[in-house]
């Protein structure tokens, strides 16, 4: 028999002339007739591959409408017209408008912008309370396309000089009240403009513009809504700068729309178009967490506070305006729950469906006492800077409903589960923790409105890791239902003989003694266990405690080695410009306790 030799990379027409061939017995025919069918299945997958690898995704029919600013200011023009902003001025007097004279304002300021040389993509700066004046800039800016730019005035000038001349701002809108802290850095800044927002102090000083004088030479028919793409830059806000110099979050359009959605359901206790808002937290504090723009997109009914943040103005406000939802940080609760606790039944709040605290962890004490003393609500929700800010809720969700009112207490002072959208993981040095509610991590997080870079800065890639998640420096155990507890920032946690001490936790239990107003947990140096706790405390009015005593009070519930070394009583404890306790501060002046 002749020998045969068949090339498998032959054309079909090769195959089946050597089957057809008589040269061959029917046993090799049998198998190149297997061998051609196989080489054609091979050829059809291949082409079905190929189509497959070249069809497109199924697109749906869904309108692709942008997610921006504009179309919240749009629902308020076309809605809610009707609708009040309450303003307390410099001079604590009540300034009162509606939507529809927001609304007109905002455009005329919109307009002139263009004319003071801003174009899209400029930032412009705010150094301002809250009020009604400084929401119109909050709309005006994005709304024609630039940046807007809030700055925090309770950093140092320093700081203020560098994010200005970081940020490259073009325009800074400034209170009159606050022309004396820009005097202190005006002249190493470099901006175009200065408009001042006239505060009752006077006529405005020569070189700066007056804002309302260009609102009433405005147009209102030349503004133009920014209808461009919803990944434009919109805000810019900087970290207080803690560990170094601040850095820059740049929010889009889109960031800011989806974080709004997700506040109005996340919450626990929906917003509503009802309700009358009044935000503590500054507007150059993240946006004020974001309420300016939920406010305006459900057409609630705005109270800002102005500079009077103390909490006998507060309560005088809250009560007068029947506000129902407010938020802030825990040291401006802590104030207010001391004046309702001596001054009992003065103040009648019962218009109020909760108040939102976030920006540093609550204590148990805190939200037991608003609730059981003053039936006044508690929700504490958890985020930063970088995460716009909102990134956890705490809440009672079903498998809590059944449990012993201090067990549910105990749950709500912990930082909740991840809002819709947020997505969470910890990592320690042996990799991703289990979640089991007691190993330890820092908490990495992601989602839409989460900061993947910071503004002109090459230096902070340590903050995200290589698949893209942002490393938050906060030291959490994650429980089995996803809720996150907050035990330190990675900075903050005391290390004392290779174990790790909360100084939140400790903190937390410290205001829980009656004469406890503040308490402050840190790390002082110790010769055989590297570090050791102290606590810095401030005491109620009137109120006495000693060292052993507090120990003594918190024996119960912490291990022995947990305890504080050492108290300091203190009259006030240091805080930075977002209201946390400045342990850096304090772990300097008492370095020295134990050498």
């Amino acid at each position: 028999m002749e020998r045969v030799s068949v090339r498998f990379n032959s054309g079909v027409g090769d195959i089946m002339t050597l089957v057809s061939s008589s040269m061959i017995n029917d046993r090799i025919a049998f198998a190149l007739t297997l061998i051609f069918f196989l080489y054609l299945i091979a050829v059809v997958q291949q082409a079905q591959c190929t189509s497959i690898l070249k069809r497109k995704n199924m697109q749906g029919l869904m309108m692709n409408f942008p997610l921006t600013i504009s179309s919240f200011f749009r629902r308020a023009e076309a809605l809610f017209q009707h609708k009040s902003i309450v303003s307390r001025l410099p001079d604590k007097s009540i300034h009162r408008y509606k939507y529809k004279d927001f609304i007109t304002r905002t455009k005329k300021l919109g307009a002139a912008l263009v004319k003071l040389g801003v174009i899209e993509g400029d930032r412009v700066a705010t150094l301002s309370w809250n009020h009604y004046q400084h929401l119109e800039i909050y709309f005006a800016v994005p709304c024609s396309g630039s940046v807007l730019h809030a700055l925090n005035l309770r950093l140092s000038p320093d700081d203020l000089e560098y994010i200005i001349n970081h940020a490259e701002d073009k325009v800074i809108f400034v209170d009159q009240v606050l022309l004396p802290l820009l005097e202190k850095f005006r002249s190493k800044i470099r901006v175009k403009h200065i408009v001042v927002i006239p505060n009752g102090q006077g006529p405005v000083p020569d070189g700066f513009l007056n804002y309302e004088e260009l609102i009433d030479a405005a147009d209102e028919n030349e503004f133009k809504l920014f209808e461009g793409d919803e990944n434009t830059a919109a805000s810019l806000c900087y970290t207080s700068g803690t560990t170094g110099r601040p850095k820059g979050v740049l929010y889009s359009h889109r960031s800011i729309v989806l974080h709004s959605l997700a506040i109005c359901f996340s919450i626990g206790e929906a917003f509503q178009e009802k309700d009358v808002v009044l935000p503590v937290v500054p507007m150059f504090h993240v946006n004020a967490w974001g309420t300016p723009f939920i406010n305006t997109m459900l057409g609630i009914t705005q109270v800002l506070p102005g500079p009077h943040l103390d909490p006998v103005s507060l309560l005088e406000l809250l009560e007068s305006e029947r506000v129902t939802i407010t938020a802030g940080v825990p040291t401006i609760w802590t104030g207010i729950l001391q004046t309702l606790d001596t001054q009992p039944g003065k103040y009648n709040l019962n218009a109020m469906r909760f108040l939102l605290v976030g920006g540093s962890n609550a204590p148990k004490a805190l939200i037991q006492g608003f609730e059981q003393r003053h039936n006044l609500k508690v929700i504490q929700a958890w985020g930063m800077t970088e995460t716009s800010p909102l990134g956890s809720v705490s809440y009672i969700g079903s498998e809590h409903v059944s449990l012993p009112f201090d067990e549910q207490f105990a749950y709500r002072s912990k930082q909740g589960k991840p809002t819709a959208l947020v997505e969470i993981r910890g990592r320690n040095e042996n990799g991703y923790i289990p979640w089991d509610g007691k190993t330890m991590g820092e908490l990495e997080v992601r989602g839409p409105w989460i900061a993947k870079a910071y503004y002109k800065s090459e230096n902070e890639k340590d903050k995200f890791t290589e698949d893209g998640w942002f490393c938050t420096g906060d030291i959490v155990t994650i429980e089995t239902n996803g809720c996150i507890e907050i035990k330190d920032r990675s900075k903050d946690v005391i290390k004392s003989g290779g174990e790790w001490i909360s100084s939140v936790a400790l903190e937390g239990a410290i205001m829980g003694h009656p004469a406890v107003l503040e308490a402050a947990v840190f790390a002082i140096p110790h010769p055989k266990w590297d570090e050791r706790p102290m606590a810095a405390v401030v005491l109620k009015p009137g109120a006495v405690t000693t060292a052993s005593e507090l120990n003594a009070f918190l024996a119960p519930h912490f291990a022995k080695f947990w305890l504080p070394d050492a108290y300091e009583f203190v009259k006030e404890i240091p805080k930075t410009s977002v209201g946390k306790f400045k342990k850096s501060v304090l772990r300097a002046l008492y370095k020295q306790v134990n050498a």
